[in-house]
């Protein structure tokens, strides 16, 4: 481990100029510095976090300078991240500088907290060990973790916080198998996830996944943006035109892990018996008025939200899951409620399926229950038919697609073709749109 007291490179030559030793050194010099101050930091911030602490309420230090928590305060202060305030407070309060009224956080950590102190130790990885070795219980004494602990310390020198983290969590299971099934069970009871609202219509998702449900969800994601992270590449014909495909999306990696997250929603409502979502599946419920869709003209909102959304949506929407028309008298009351209408039956989309094979747009892979079904002639524009032959399989960003980028299908007996919105001073050339089944 390198020694506190090393010397400090010069800090007067450009850094483009210095060899690649004195680089490699002066980087070195400046880690050291760095860890002397962050433990300094540390023990301020741990300092503030007990003059903020909970049972002071309004006379907290926190909350007298507008802040909510005291890592929220060290946030503002310093311009560090909130991982970074939360490191700061979680390691100030193990070195337990001027805490002569609170009890010592973690005395099996003191090998930890004296690296710290010498500057031995950067407090991002005193954080991850902390993080990594948990508490002592029934199966794990706090002398033992404090041996753990004195190890990893040894080991820190060159391994970043990430693989630090890592390094300790092995260790103490290897140490504890037998309090390996009560950790697990502790990490799962932190799992949650919310919906938060935004005042721009958007909604944000927060939460935590327990280790295997996250290895899950990550396996499931990394599946649909592997191709463009340089995953195994393959020699089957129908990944590799899966793997063309999205290479060539034009969407990002995050919108389309968000796009398949909403996929998976869909076709586990379609597929969902009761179990899971009751007997009345989640749905999207659109309000426009008549005279709008009569014209084609204005918008609607979504029932949940408020929130506006365009025609080509609201005719997407229409187009799967039907419309139900409401009356209102002069005053505003429900005076008759309709009947939905216009939508494929389930027995109508057994067959769509067994025919197309799944999405139909050109050059698309998602299997049938990947899809939404789509009426070539919209039954609110065009007053189409509900008739297996004129609708056709579409993924659900297809479906998008062609909705709100003015694509038409058309049918010429049983062959479908796509058909791209008008382009001034280029021809309008169809796109075959072949079945993935063949029958």
């Amino acid at each position: 481990m390198a020694s506190p007291n090393a010397p400090v490179a010069s800090r007067d030559a450009p850094v483009a100029t210095l060899s690649d030793e004195a680089l490699v050194e002066e980087q070195r010099a400046l880690a050291i510095e760095r860890r002397r101050l962050d433990a300094r930091s540390a023990a301020v911030a741990g300092e503030i976090a007990r003059r903020s602490r909970r049972e002071l309420g309004v006379t907290g230090l926190a909350v007298r300078n507008g802040a909510r928590s005291p890592e929220e305060l060290i946030q503002r202060v310093t311009g560090v991240t909130g991982r970074e305030a939360r490191s700061l407070t979680q390691v100030g309060a193990m070195l337990g500088d001027g805490m002569s009224d609170l009890p010592v956080m973690a005395p099996w950590l003191s090998p930890v907290s004296d690296a710290v102190r010498r500057g031995t130790l950067g407090v991002a990885s005193a954080d991850a060990i902390r993080s990594g070795l948990g508490e002592p219980g029934p199966t794990m004494s706090p002398d033992e973790l404090a041996t753990i602990a004195r190890d990893l310390v040894a080991k820190a020198d060159g391994i970043g916080a990430d693989r630090l983290v890592v390094l300790a969590r092995e260790a103490r299971d290897a140490a504890d198998q037998a309090g390996v099934a009560e950790r697990e069970k502790q990490r799962r009871d932190r799992r949650y996830l919310r919906l938060m609202p935004q005042w721009d219509g958007m909604t944000k998702i927060v939460g935590l996944l327990d280790p295997e449900s996250a290895a899950l969800v990550s396996d499931a994601f990394d599946r649909v943006t592997s191709p463009r992270r340089n995953g195994p590449r393959f020699v089957d014909p129908r990944e590799q035109e899966r793997e063309a495909a999205i290479i060539d999306d034009p969407r990002t990696n995050d919108q389309l892990v968000h796009d398949a997250f909403i996929e998976m929603i869909a076709i586990a409502t379609r597929a969902d018996k009761g179990t899971i979502f009751g007997l009345r599946a989640p749905a999207v419920r659109v309000h426009v008025r008549g005279e709008a869709l009569a014209r084609r003209e204005g918008a609607g909102r979504i029932e949940s939200s408020g929130h506006g959304v365009s025609l080509a949506t609201i005719e997407r929407v229409a187009c799967e899951s039907g419309v139900l028309p409401i009356g209102f008298d002069t005053d505003g009351q429900v005076v008759n409620v309709g009947r939905t209408q216009r939508f494929f039956t389930t027995r109508q989309r057994v067959g769509m399926a067994a025919r197309d094979g799944g999405c139909r747009f050109p050059g698309c892979d998602r299997p049938p229950s990947w899809t939404e079904a789509h009426h070539i002639d919209e039954w609110l524009r065009d007053d189409g038919k509900t008739d297996i032959a004129d609708g056709v399989l579409l993924c659900r960003f297809h479906h998008q697609y062609v909705h709100n980028d003015g694509w038409r299908i058309i049918r010429e007996a049983s062959q479908y073709f796509a058909v791209p919105p008008p382009t001034p001073g280029r021809i309008r050339e169809r796109v075959a749109m072949p079945a993935r089944n063949v029958v």
